[in-house]
């Protein structure tokens, strides 16, 4: 077996994983709040294929694992995205704050999945004896790239940018006029992300935003979900 294999394999089923619970919170949320859209449509689902996009669930996420494996010999990012769940707003039963609801539904999940991994680390742990080292370190690269996904997606998300979720949280609290010049912005949100986190640092020297964001938000995040599952404060 090539030494990259069980990374890269632990590492796309921990963003895999991400990806999909965080597109299917959103679709059950709207359930929940009055709007069956996304289940006529078929998607709330954990069915991973049901919310794949081309680009966001696969090419990105992995051109970034490959490129890490390549340089680093380990994946140490992961970024990526799904096809939005289709949610109707008009069909909520408070659109305004259900909306909020929704939007915040996948970030959530993506909290407590994090928490989740790292919890089962503990299981793994105490079993390890009972288990082969190999098996071992691979389940306990998955839960460090599964914390580090779920906190790389549910953190990046809550950025007040449609159609990021926490562009729709803001848009759902803001006051009517700067609510709607925000939502506004929907319809280019995800081409200023793509120029911001991609095209800018090929053209200027130095500017590496996901870097910083990692560095400065996700790190810290990764520390305190160890810290509070009881492994610590460190990585």
């Amino acid at each position: 077996m090539p030494d990259w294999l069980p990374e890269a394999a632990a590492a796309v089923l921990a963003a895999v994983l991400a990806i999909t619970l965080h597109e299917a919170a959103h679709g059950y949320a709207a359930l929940a709040l009055g709007d069956d859209t996304a289940k006529r449509m078929g998607r709330i689902s954990l069915n991973p294929l049901r919310h794949v996009d081309p680009v966001g669930t696969l090419l990105l996420p992995g051109l970034m694992v490959a490129g890490q494996l390549l340089a680093l010999g380990r994946v140490e990012a992961l970024f990526g995205w799904a096809r939005p769940v289709p949610v109707d707003i008009l069909r909520l039963r408070n659109p305004r704050w259900g909306m909020v609801l929704v939007a915040a539904a996948g970030p959530a999940v993506n909290a407590a999945l994090a928490v989740a991994a790292a919890l089962f680390a503990h299981a793994v742990l105490a079993g390890q004896g009972l288990m082969g080292p190999d098996l071992v370190e691979f389940l306990m690269r998955f839960v460090a790239l599964s914390i580090l996904a779920n906190l790389v997606l549910g953190l990046f998300n809550l950025l007040p940018l449609p159609p990021l979720d926490g562009g729709r949280i803001m848009v759902g609290i803001l006051p009517r006029a700067p609510a709607l010049a925000l939502a506004r912005v929907e319809p280019y949100g995800l081409l200023i992300v793509i120029l911001v986190l991609f095209i800018a640092p090929l053209a200027v020297p130095g500017w590496d935003p996901m870097g910083v964001f990692v560095r400065e938000v996700v790190a810290p995040a990764f520390n305190l979900v160890l810290l509070l599952t009881g492994h610590g404060g460190g990585r």
